[in-house]
């Protein structure tokens, strides 16, 4: 049984793909699996494939690029429950299995919430089939075991998590907006840690995503494969495409208040408004090799700035960060990087016993930090002001330094990530703004570039009233 019989029969997916709404996805896993089209899906599969020739066999990695509400989470549970099943029968996984060795169908998501709508979707379809039932061993909290050798595991995405599985396919959602402060890249991580794992099986690698910027893993398939033969497809289509059923005036709403944003969202198209902000060669060049902290030294005159807008304990929170640097040779040292979560106060009063370690009496705060963190470090003896300039000011300050090689970072990987990790965004006013990319932390980013741009400033490495 093929992925697109499986999807449309009653005993096993009941009625949840049923009818013509589903005409494009049913395109997509035809030209994914090599299966005969009739005219109109053939149509409708040149339309989304740019024209290409269709695969003459499975693919070995399949690529969909698509507007939001197109069902792209329900698509990728269904064919994670294909490839667990029947078609890991089908496709011959099973006999790639040496004895007693268990195969795994990877579903990776964006984040935890998102792994849990997936997991529901997959489990759903197991219980509600009896034939499919009947395969179940045992449904662990983030993993289904088949008796067949073959386990279905849903997480967030980890590049660490799918390291020396025997991959059966690793399917990856909304891997557009994959983050971690571990990588700069973690699409392109999990990617090429799921590569070996597939390689003695066959497996397949399905990223299906809304896009983003023109960067990235999903952009780097869509640009090289995109209308071309081979055994990589990728297909591109808006919500309409994917989704007939949704009603168009939000799509029309969309694209009168934010015009780019919706272009991607709804029509999908990567946005041309989006670019990265610091090159990896930038920062890999202004960072020194070690220590991670340097020691107080009398002869020099230290400058900070800090962060308090996390210090939450949730795994998601904002850190609390603190940079401490000082001026050396018409270059700008940064001596220390650090950031805790927890009870704010509490980290409040640590910091401020490391700045008098450093002989620091003053520091700036982040602008939007609040009065309440300027009074509590008075209290502690350490007088604060928050910047005079933006979050995106300071990071667009702090870039001519950092071109010029007068800057020098401690080779702390969460922050060299972060900063790798910055985009440049340019609005329809022409404003440019510089954050994190969706799901992406910039706390001590934060903190490191702020004491770089006022310390250079301050300092008078850099004359910013060319450029303010």
């Amino acid at each position: 049984m093929d992925m697109q019989t499986f999807m449309q029969s009653p005993e096993l997916m009941g009625s949840t793909f049923a009818g013509e709404s589903w005409e494009a996805w049913r395109a997509v896993w035809a030209g994914a699996f090599a299966l005969p089209m009739e005219h109109e899906r053939r149509q409708i599969f040149d339309k989304l494939a740019g024209n290409r020739i269709p695969p003459k066999q499975r693919v070995r990695e399949l690529w969909i690029v698509a507007g939001r509400r197109s069902a792209k989470t329900h698509n990728a549970a269904a064919a994670a429950v294909y490839l667990a099943s029947v078609g890991a029968e089908m496709d011959g996984l099973l006999d790639k299995l040496s004895p007693g060795e268990r195969g795994v169908i990877c579903l990776l998501a964006v984040d935890r919430q998102q792994a849990k709508v997936a997991l529901g979707y997959i489990r759903a379809m197991f219980e509600s089939s009896p034939m499919l039932s009947g395969l179940v061993d045992k449904i662990a909290p983030e993993a289904i075991h088949l008796n067949n050798r073959v386990s279905i595991e849903v997480s967030t995405n980890n590049y660490r998590s799918i390291r020396g599985r025997t991959l059966l396919a690793v399917l990856m959602d909304e891997c557009a907006f994959y983050a971690s402060d571990s990588s700069a890249n973690p699409d392109v991580e999990t990617y090429r840690a799921a590569v070996p794992g597939l390689a003695t099986t066959g497996g397949m690698v399905i990223g299906f995503s809304s896009p983003y910027s023109r960067t990235g893993l999903l952009y780097s398939k869509f640009r090289k494969h995109y209308g071309k033969a081979g055994d990589v497809l990728v297909v591109q289509g808006g919500t309409a495409d994917f989704n007939p059923t949704l009603d168009p005036r939000v799509i029309e709403d969309a694209l009168q208040d934010d015009p780019e944003a919706a272009r991607a969202e709804w029509l999908g198209q990567f946005r041309e408004d989006v670019e990265g902000f610091i090159t990896r060669d930038t920062v890999e060049q202004s960072t020194r090799a070690k220590p991670l902290e340097l020691p107080y030294n009398s002869k020099y005159r230290y400058f900070a700035f800090t962060d308090p807008a996390g210090g939450g304990s949730s795994k998601n929170a904002d850190e609390f960060t603190v940079a401490i640097g000082h001026k050396e040779d018409n270059r700008v040292i940064v001596d220390l990087v650090r950031g805790k979560k927890g009870v704010p106060a509490a980290i409040v009063g640590e910091y401020a016993e490391l700045l008098k370690s450093y002989s620091v009496r003053s520091v700036n705060l982040d602008r939007y930090g609040g009065s309440v963190f300027a009074d509590e470090f008075k209290r502690h003896g350490i007088a604060a002001e928050h910047s005079p300039q933006s979050r995106s000011e300071l990071y667009q300050n702090a870039l001519p330094l950092l071109n010029s090689g007068r800057v020098e970072f401690p080779p702390c990987d969460r922050l060299l990530n972060q900063m790798m990790s910055l985009e440049r965004r340019t609005a329809r006013s022409g404003r440019i703004t510089i954050d994190h990319p969706p799901n992406g932390h910039d706390d001590r980013c934060n903190s490191a570039l702020g004491m770089v741009a006022l310390n250079g400033h301050y300092s008078g490495i850099f004359d910013y009233s060319r450029i303010l």
